[in-house]
């Protein structure tokens, strides 16, 4: 005796689930794929900005870049963090690359801080390829506490 089996023209189809997961995983499981946009030209600076009550604080990740590299500018409430990455020529070419993914060229970032700062007094520390601003915050943007009476 044979066994019957029923073909089922949609079984090899992709349903709207599986369509739907690799649409999502292409775009948010390798997000830096399109992190270059030209020949020596950057998209995205990532950014962390906290706050205590009497500074802000910026970090940002900034591997290979020299202090010397980096234009950070305060005008109004915007912060401007700009430089530029080179991509060391002297390298022997011994071989072809299989992959390169270290990203070289120029790079911006504007924000507008949530507070006013003093400029006159901020900090800017780059160790180890991590950038950390610290900014005070001008005495009229500190937050006071009134007693209720």
């Amino acid at each position: 005796m044979s066994n019957l089996i029923l073909w089922d023209p949609h079984s090899r189809g992709v349903s709207l689930r599986e369509a739907m997961n690799r649409m999502f995983e292409e775009s948010f499981m390798r997000p830096f794929d399109d992190w270059m946009l030209a020949e020596g030209e950057m998209n995205h600076l990532a950014l962390d900005v906290s706050e205590t009550e009497d500074e802000l604080l910026v970090e940002a990740s900034l591997p290979g870049i020299h202090p010397e590299e980096v234009d950070i500018s305060i005008v109004g409430n915007s912060l401007t963090i700009k430089g530029e990455s080179t991509h060391e020529e002297e390298r022997e070419e011994k071989g072809r690359y299989h992959y390169h993914e270290r990203r070289y060229g120029s790079f911006q970032r504007t924000i507008t801080l949530p507070a006013e700062v003093n400029t006159d007094a901020a900090k800017a520390i780059l160790k180890n390829g991590e950038l950390r601003l610290v900014l005070p915050k001008v005495e009229e943007t500190k937050s006071k506490r009134i007693k209720v009476t």
